[in-house]
């Protein structure tokens, strides 16, 4: 069984920074896809990034340049450094993660955190 156990949301203005943690741990045993999902209120589930154990990185094009996701060398933890947030960016923010025998990202996965609120005010 594989636990995720996300941290790092909050209420921020616009502007502003906050940095997502999630780390994993239990059968992580041939895990190598890690990345966030958000679901606002109202809208469909989706992809913010992700990442492989290879280092190839997923965005979504609203938030390509302003956020980066990363995996410590253990690869137990991801991080999504959120920069710039904007309003549009208020979500509840899911860690996802699996195993993929691809070469890409085709999430969602198998395993997913808990909720983690991201408030960005105006």
């Amino acid at each position: 069984q594989v636990q995720l156990v996300d941290s790092g949301g909050g209420l921020v203005q616009a502007g502003s920074s906050l940095r997502l943690s999630c780390t994993a741990s239990g059968s992580i045993f041939g895990m190598n896809r890690m990345g966030w999902y958000r679901q606002a209120p109202g809208k469909q589930r989706e992809l913010v990034a992700g990442i492989t154990t290879g280092g190839r990185t997923n965005y979504a094009d609203s938030v390509k340049s302003r956020f980066t996701i990363s995996r410590d060398k253990a690869e137990k933890t991801v991080y999504l450094q959120m920069n710039s947030l904007e309003p549009d960016d208020t979500s509840v923010y899911y860690c996802n993660a699996g195993a993929d025998l691809g070469s890409g990202w085709s999430g969602p996965y198998r395993h997913w955190g808990q909720e983690t609120q991201v408030t960005v005010s105006s």
